[in-house]
């Protein structure tokens, strides 16, 4: 591929006003922050609906579960809702149905009410997904896109925190029932109704912000995109020069479809298969039952309510903490030795894990030696998992695609992720019941397996122009 004559220029510039550009890229990343406060709340609400609704595992996993149908679907149109009307209009719309979502998950009629409003903000999540790491990356210097992009990752796991402080804030009002009353409404439903006070501020953030240069120049708004051009890249920047170079790697692209993304011999493109690849290991590790059933796991060992809350809320600080971590690191070492490190310290964490939950319950409990092993893994887990897979493996979606194929590509791949993660939360409960050990080997075996992939498959991304990828 032709290498435009500005885009090592592009990929070392400082731009000026980079606090204008931290500010832009922590609005977009708003939708992060709603996305991982939608989809781990429902941990603090999970015994309660069980208890409400009177049903058993299997159907209270579908009820869990549901969202991430919607997020799927959110996931796989909303590149190219964003590619017809733009980026921003794009996150008014996933702000709306946030909005919604909280209010109707918060006073629900029945059980299907409030499965059909988890679908409704799952197919939010799954825009802000998308749409989060390919603006982020379309308004980036390249010399900083690895550490605006964990913006989105960084967000996401702020939201879990927050939705589990919120959560035990909340039961410590309620005297610790999750179905006490709280003027007149369940503790529960107001877990989840919460929700609506981000939502409404990431509606009004997204007003606030510039389009994607790209977008404009795509509908022909040259001069408002050297505008924004200027505004993120710095006025030293040839903005002449970066418009050209832009408008070239689109007259050498067009529209993506889904069409675009097949192959000759193996369905996709090998590209669009390690980003499914990715996305799909991601989440195999088993790191979203941490988020979605931590409470009900650890009262099922024989933690008591207050105490299991308290845990995933320290489970979601020790999330922040490694995505910090990341954050620093992502653009010094790079995303492979991220990944690299990341699958073995979860390998072994998860190993530990599962060792842990072997132990037979002493009248309700795991042994003490057992307890605290238990405990220590999982906080390991989550911590490798965040300094490594959360954050490189966004980072990598947004950058590692060809322009030709990235919106396409990256709503499949999104897309993926979203079933992946369907199917380990779907499943939890009912493997929880055959053998708790037995399903963190299953995660651990995936952990294991995510190293031969990047080893193989995945190429650095670090410090190269989008137009470079090819």
């Amino acid at each position: 591929m032709e290498q435009p004559p500005s885009a090592s220029g592009a990929r070392s510039a400082h731009p000026d006003h980079l606090g204008h550009v931290i500010f832009i890229t922590a609005a977009a990343a708003m939708g992060g922050f709603l996305f991982g406060y939608d989809s781990s709340v429902i941990n603090g609400a999970v015994e309660a609906i069980r208890d409400r609704y009177d049903i058993g595992s299997g159907t209270l996993a579908q009820v869990i579960a549901v969202a991430l149908i919607g997020c799927a679907v959110g996931a796989a149109t909303a590149g190219r809702i964003a590619d017809r009307i733009g980026r921003i209009r794009c996150m008014q719309i996933a702000a709306v149905l946030f909005t919604l979502s909280a209010v109707g998950s918060a006073l629900p009629f029945a059980l299907w009410d409030l499965a059909m409003w988890r679908v409704i903000g799952g197919f939010a999540i799954g825009m802000a997904s998308v749409i989060g790491p390919a603006y982020i990356a379309e308004v980036s210097p390249a010399a900083y896109r690895g550490r605006l992009a964990s913006f989105q990752q960084a967000a996401i796991v702020i939201g879990i925190a927050v939705s589990q402080l919120v959560n035990y804030g909340i039961l410590q009002i309620a005297d610790g029932d999750q179905r006490g009353e709280i003027a007149g409404i369940e503790a529960w439903q107001w877990m989840l109704g919460v929700m609506v006070v981000p939502a409404v501020l990431y509606g009004l953030l997204s007003f606030a912000i510039p389009e994607s240069p790209r977008f404009l120049i795509s509908v022909g708004k040259v001069g408002r995109a050297k505008e924004v051009l200027a505004e993120v890249e710095g006025k030293g920047v040839d903005l002449d020069a970066r418009v050209g170079e832009i408008e070239l790697a689109m007259r050498r692209e067009h529209k993506s479809s889904f069409k675009d993304l097949l192959g000759s011999r193996f369905g996709f493109l090998p590209i669009v298969w390690v980003g499914i690849g990715l996305s799909v290991f991601q989440q195999l590790v088993g790191i979203n039952v941490a988020f979605y059933y931590s409470a009900t796991l650890w009262q099922s060992v024989g933690v008591d309510p207050s105490s299991s809350f308290l845990y995933s809320f320290t489970t979601s600080i020790i999330n922040i903490i490694g995505t910090v971590i990341a954050m620093v690191l992502v653009d010094r070492i790079g995303r492979r030795p991220l990944a690299l490190i990341g699958s073995t310290g979860m390998a072994i964490a998860l190993a530990l894990e599962a060792w842990a939950f072997s132990a037979d319950l002493v009248d309700g409990k795991l042994p003490e030696t057992q307890g605290v092993v238990a405990l220590i893994a999982a906080h390991v887990f989550v911590l490798f998992f965040a300094l490594s897979w959360g954050v490189v493996v966004w980072v990598f979606l947004g950058e590692m695609f060809p322009n030709r194929i990235r919106a396409a590509a990256l709503g499949v791949a999104a897309s993926a992720q979203w079933i992946a993660n369907w199917a380990i939360t779907a499943s939890f409960p009912s493997l929880a019941d055959w053998n708790l050990s037995g399903t963190y080997v299953i995660y651990t075996v995936f952990a294991v397996l995510s190293i031969p992939f990047v080893l193989r498959y995945v190429k650095e991304t670090k410090g190269k122009a989008l137009e470079e990828m090819g």
